[in-house]
């Protein structure tokens, strides 16, 4: 029995050296490579780089984030409210030129107002909350003051405004142009780096882009009512917005 453990053992070992010395192309010096292998980093090969362009807009589009919130003891009467005080803020907007098909429903909800009795030693229920928010989009970007004042007036203390962001209505353009930026660093620095490198840069092998947009604009929140308006409209200034646009490339070496 030991006699074929050992012969076993042998054989395995045999193939070990066999399947080792198939694998070897040739004689290599220590800290060498055979001429045939290419070295690969993550298996990328060639001049990566990244490039950005960027194009400052003036934005023609606001999107306010509004609504109203109604508190009370039942859910029938916090409903009416919260209903009553909706009507007359999507009146609000349209009167002042909002479109309809621009104003979209983003949360809803009925929960209950909760706190803590100390002699029970639970949470008790002490009333309701309804809340309804809606985005509206502003095309005349202008009157965006005049219409917050005009919300905040139609839905008294239940209105509730958490945001206001500014866009682009047709970023394509911009983005051709950021894109063709975006290229044109990306060659420039490949160029570069060849250069440096001392070998000659050859086309794109891989591209792929990212675009970024800036992120809403969010003003303090008015939580639990909201101060009687000035007679002058709110000032809101869209300012400028950047389109940043990233590309990266691989370029072949020749």
């Amino acid at each position: 029995m030991k006699e074929k453990w050992l012969f076993g053992v042998g054989m395995v070992a045999l193939l070990i050296i066999a399947a080792l010395t198939g694998c070897s192309a040739g004689p290599v010096a220590r800290g060498e490579l055979p001429s045939n292998i290419q070295v690969s980093l993550n298996g990328q090969q060639g001049i990566w780089v990244t490039g950005q362009g960027k194009v400052t807009v003036a934005p023609d589009i606001a999107t306010l984030r509004l609504g109203i919130a109604a508190q009370t003891a039942s859910v029938a009467e916090a409903q009416s409210q919260a209903t009553e005080a909706m009507n007359k803020v999507m009146a609000a907007l349209t009167d002042n030129g909002v479109a309809k098909k621009d104003i979209q429903t983003r949360y809803f909800s009925i929960s209950q107002v909760t706190r803590w009795d100390q002699v029970r030693q639970q949470e008790v229920v002490i009333g309701y909350r309804v809340t309804n928010m809606v985005t509206a989009k502003i095309r005349e970007i202008d009157k965006t003051g005049a219409i917050i004042d005009a919300v905040a007036v139609a839905g008294g203390d239940f209105t509730r405004i958490d945001s206001v962001s500014f866009s682009v209505d047709e970023p394509s353009a911009y983005h051709e142009e950021a894109r063709q930026k975006a290229m044109a660093d990306a060659k420039a620095k490949a160029e570069q780096l060849a250069k440096l490198a001392g070998v000659t840069l050859g086309k794109p092998t891989y591209i792929s882009e990212s675009i970024y947009m800036p992120p809403p604009i969010y003003p303090a929140r008015m939580a639990e009512g909201i101060p009687v308006p000035a007679p002058a409209p709110t000032p809101i200034s869209p300012g400028e917005m950047e389109i940043s646009l990233t590309v990266q490339v691989s370029y072949a070496i020749l």
